[in-house]
């Protein structure tokens, strides 16, 4: 097969690796690649995430007392929820504030100190109140992470990297006092915790033990990046200070504490390592890798994991029908370990009657799992308005997605045939029904992925040709993006600056392709190893995903919607091989409505992916050549 994004037919080898120099980016056209003198687009230093930990720092400092400004810390400026930051928290900085603020994730935090304590971020010689007993400090570090100066602690200049200065925060006598019990009290109960998860991994014996990491290696090769805690430690797939398996790390390298474990005698792991494996050894029982990003930027402590297993326990048990999952009596792993499988069968059971999503709140890259509700008339209006628009375009009828997809199983035929300016029908519907998302859900960009070539899929597994298909590389997926006319305002008011944001979101999404695709696939040799991600089954909404990659940077995608979808190809199911995504650069968030309209709608393109690979097997030919670097500057700039 040639090279799926040539539009050209009949080129010289000569000809095709001469275009393959060539820059991709759209304004760049028929220009060498790395010959431009200075970057088109420069992103400030502080964009994204360092700059939103500046503007918490610069609010907190400025607040009227102290509470105020823990508040401010504690939510990075109401960027996220507190009980993230709470649970992040090592024990002695979690009973420092639950002792001098009355907050904790726990509810079960004191009465908060007076609002008369108010913030000094100043070295001062004034005389003090005789009542203080000693000065702490509280502040932000450059992970987004609220640190605490107890007495047992240095000044936090000399310990953390911190974002601005520090908040003096006096302590009284009586401050002391509480803190000393209600850390005896933590200590102990953290104690007896370790040495409950070292009696379980004992008992596993050394091969259950080899078993588990080798498990959580596979689990932090191929999920998303995840930041953890292990009291003042940081376990972590992400960036630069990896220290387990990932982007960075190969599994087996010295650096990767999981690979470092395998050989060491369990007498020898510390406290913070026994935690880790323990903790997300529970959470992937509970439901797979993705659990773990529930507990990113959070502390590895049994109390967490007890926390969201029992959060997620009730919620699976409010759905009416199946057999209801009984709680756990304590916190010992063992019981704990039979609720996480539990609450797994529980989900498998009600995935098919309840639409499961996450919440991402982006600063922070973590994930809450949700139940849907029922799609109310907000849903209900998005998908009329989408219908509407896709009846006027497409060969299809009905009012509601249900009734468009029931009409395309019907005369799905034209799906293979050309169709105005698209080479296939397939590729019509993919534009018109991003077009309507667009429109409908008033975005500033919708988007569908796929695979080019469903012909040389199917020709591929039929021969079962998997190292075949792990060398296919990014050009052989698509990713058709549409923006809105208006969204150009976010890009210096520029047609040419928006086609090459538009194209570099469908470069990255034709990546997730890539990246998703061979995890369907039978874990050959060439399959594992070959980097992929295990291929998402759930929609989510995103909220400040603006901070980390690069490119969500760029694009300013703040406010989102996922929604991946499954497709049947001959007899396989293919996870995560298509989706919608919506985003919007400021406004209003989206919410549990727009979710449910946008799987729908996501659903129908699905279905006719489906449909189409059914008619490729039955010997059409359907492929995808738009949607390329030409194609978004004409018709985005031109």
């Amino acid at each position: 097969m040639t090279l799926p994004t040539e539009r050209d037919t009949g080129l010289s080898r000569k000809a095709a690796l001469a275009k393959a120099r060539q820059s991709r980016r759209p304004s760049r056209l028929g220009h060498r690649a790395g010959t431009a003198g200075e970057p088109d687009y420069v992103l400030a230093d502080n964009a994204g995430f360092p700059g939103l930990l500046e503007r918490t720092w610069q609010q907190a400092a400025a607040a009227p007392d102290l509470p105020a400004a823990v508040d401010t810390l504690l939510t990075l400026a109401g960027h996220v929820p507190a009980d993230i930051q709470l649970r992040a928290l090592p024990i002695v900085d979690e009973c420092a504030l639950n002792v001098l603020f009355g907050v904790s994730w726990r509810g079960d935090g004191h009465t908060a100190v007076s609002a008369d304590n108010t913030a000094d971020t100043a070295d001062t010689d004034d005389d003090t109140d005789d009542a203080v007993a000693f000065f702490g400090e509280i502040g932000l570090n450059t992970s987004g992470r609220v640190v605490v100066r107890v007495p047992s602690k240095g000044p936090l200049s000399g310990e953390e990297d911190l974002v601005g200065g520090v908040l003096r925060v006096p302590w009284s006598a009586q401050d002391l006092s509480d803190y000393q019990a209600e850390l005896a009290r933590a200590t102990a109960r953290l104690r007896e915790s370790v040495a409950d998860c070292r009696e379980w991994l004992a008992a596993a014996g050394q091969e259950g033990r080899q078993d588990m990491l080798a498990n959580l290696l596979e689990a932090a090769s191929r999920t998303a990046p995840f930041v953890l805690y292990s009291g003042d430690r940081q376990y972590t797939n992400f960036r630069d200070r990896n220290t387990l398996t990932g982007k960075t790390l190969w599994q087996g390298h010295p650096d990767c504490t999981l690979s470092s474990l395998a050989a060491v005698p369990l007498e020898l792991w510390s406290d913070n390592d026994v935690l880790m494996v323990v903790c997300l050894t529970l959470l992937v029982r509970s439901a797979g890798y993705a659990r773990i990003e529930e507990a990113n930027g959070t502390q590895l402590t049994i109390d967490h994991v007890a926390h969201l297993l029992e959060r997620t326990r009730v919620a699976y048990n409010n759905v009416p029908g199946g057999q209801q999952v009984p709680p756990a009596t304590t916190t010992r792993v063992a019981e704990l370990d039979e609720l996480a499988q539990a609450i797994a069968r529980r989900r498998q059971e009600i995935s098919g009657r309840v639409q499961l999503y996450r919440e991402i709140h982006g600063p922070l890259m973590h994930k809450i799992e949700r139940i849907a509700g029922e799609a109310a008339d907000d849903a209900r209006r998005l998908e009329a308005r989408l219908c509407e628009y896709v009846r006027d375009r497409l060969p299809v009828s009905g009012d509601t997605l249900d009734e468009l997809g029931t009409s395309l199983e019907a005369t799905p035929g034209w799906l293979a045939e050309p169709r105005g300016e698209f080479g296939t029908g397939l590729e019509a519907l993919v534009y018109e029904t991003v077009c309507a998302a667009t429109t409908a859900f008033e975005v500033d960009f919708a988007m569908s992925r796929g695979m080019r070539s469903l012909t040389a899929l199917i020709e591929a597994l039929r021969a079962e040709e998997w190292a075949k298909i792990a060398g296919w590389d990014i050009p052989h997926f698509f990713c058709c993006v549409v923006p809105a006319p208006q969204a150009r305002r976010h890009f210096d008011d520029s047609s040419a600056h928006l086609a090459d944001i538009t194209w570099s979101i469908a470069a990255r999404m034709q990546y997730n392709s890539w990246h998703f695709l061979v995890g369907n696939l039978p874990q050959v040799p060439e399959i594992a190893a070959r980097d992929y991600f295990v291929p998402p089954t759930i929609p989510d909404i995103a909220y400040y995903s603006d901070q980390h990659h690069r490119g969500h940077v760029a694009a300013k995608v703040r406010f989102s919607i996922r929604s991946p979808q499954a497709v049947q190809v001959l007899d396989r199911t293919f996870d995560g091989f298509a989706d919608l995504r919506l985003l919007r650069c400021e406004g209003v968030p989206f919410d549990e409505q727009d979710l449910l309209a946008a799987h729908r709608t996501s659903g129908f393109i699905a279905k006719a992916t489906t449909l189409a690979a059914g008619l490729v097997a039955d010997g059409s030919d359907i492929e995808i050549t738009k949607f390329d670097p030409q194609w978004y500057w004409e018709t985005i700039a031109e």
